[in-house]
């Protein structure tokens, strides 16, 4: 799990005064006329309307901290992009949104790529790094309504009313609070997901992550946000990754799943780090749930040395300590095996056995 070191990043950067995803930290670096060392930046993403509103809002950023710099945006198709009439839990593809632009990363087409941070596998191939993680928007799954339903809530939707959703997670732990209601795959980027439901009379509502919602300024939509009570969100919900080559130090210094029904919910409170996690059968019957917390309260410390370039769940993040990333790690790493050791393993395999036989 990488929520916990993704919000000890986030509690780093917070801390350490530098721009929305902690680059102001670090030194300028050697620049040309052009880029980095008389090089353009070249910047990685999915062609999707909200894909290209991340990573403008991303390059914004940059282009604040580094004014001289030339930034080039390079958009790509993604696995996910071109599968749209298969549930992305039955594809099979752990990488649905990033293999393509990883693949571009590794022939050094691109300099760095911005993703959902809930897109990326748990682990990362040999020879990536996220470099950043940007402050993070509204982690909540939201609810859309068809028009017709403007004013209600899931609660109050008639018997067998059908919401789309693609998501494993959502529908579990949904069908579980709400057995009136069928739940149904809807693919498609946002876009083409809304023309859906407010064209046709397949869908009472859908399910989509608050973030997307608003950073395309559709704010307005949002019908009902699901709270931790009602839907537990994904890992790294609402938050960008920029991800970069691991040896690529001159990209590092200016940074600074919905195949299974894994789900969390992180709070972070007076230097304590609160973790839920929860696992949950396809129809939502059989659920474990469980929080633990630790400290991550550290002094910043000159870390220089062996350990300078550890990766804790394949982030680097120079200006959070070590010893907080460590402690966020751990408590994934625990809270993992503190569900396993109740039963996770049978939930989560049974739940893959019936997602492929259907």
């Amino acid at each position: 799990m990488a929520e916990p070191a993704a919000a000890a990043v986030g509690l780093g950067r917070a801390e350490s005064g530098g721009g929305a995803d902690g680059a102001g930290a670090d030194p300028l670096l050697p620049q040309g006329e052009n880029g980095v060392n008389g090089r353009a930046i070249r910047v990685g993403t999915r062609r999707s309307q909200l894909a290209r509103i991340q990573t403008d809002s991303v390059v914004m950023m940059l282009r604040e901290l580094y004014p001289d710099l030339h930034f080039e945006i390079v958009a790509m198709s993604t696995t996910g992009d071109k599968i749209l009439d298969t549930a992305l839990s039955k594809i099979g593809e752990k990488s649905l949104f990033t293999k393509e632009l990883e693949n571009a990363l590794e022939r050094n087409e691109v300099d760095l790529v911005v993703h959902s941070l809930k897109d990326l596998p748990t682990c990362l191939p040999p020879g990536f790094t996220i470099g950043a993680v940007c402050k993070r928007e509204n982690p909540l799954d939201a609810v859309v309504f068809h028009p017709k339903n403007c004013g209600k809530t899931l609660s109050l939707l008639p018997e067998k009313s059908v919401i789309g959703t693609s998501s494993l997670r959502r529908a579990a732990q949904l069908k579980k609070k709400f057995p009136h209601l069928e739940f149904r795959d809807i693919r498609g980027n946002l876009n083409t997901r809304l023309k859906k439901l407010d064209e046709k009379e397949d869908f009472s509502a859908i399910i989509l992550a608050a973030a997307g919602l608003k950073r395309m300024g559709w704010e307005n939509r949002i019908g009902q946000l699901l709270g931790p009570e009602d839907c537990l969100y994904a890992v790294g919900q609402g938050a960008l990754a920029v991800e970069v080559r691991a040896k690529d130090q001159e990209i590092l210094n200016m940074e600074g799943g919905c195949s299974v029904p894994v789900a969390v919910n992180t709070l972070l409170k007076d230097g304590q780090l609160y973790l839920t996690g929860a696992v949950y059968s396809l129809d939502g019957s059989d659920s474990l749930k469980e929080t633990m917390q630790t400290g991550v309260s550290y002094p910043h410390q000159n870390e220089d040395g062996p350990n300078d370039d550890v990766q804790h769940v394949g982030i680097t993040a120079k200006n959070v300590p070590g010893r907080a990333q460590e402690a966020a790690e751990n408590l994934g790493v625990e809270l993992a095996s503190l569900l396993l050791s109740k039963g996770a393993k049978h939930i989560l395999s049974v739940a893959r056995q019936l997602n492929d036989a259907r």
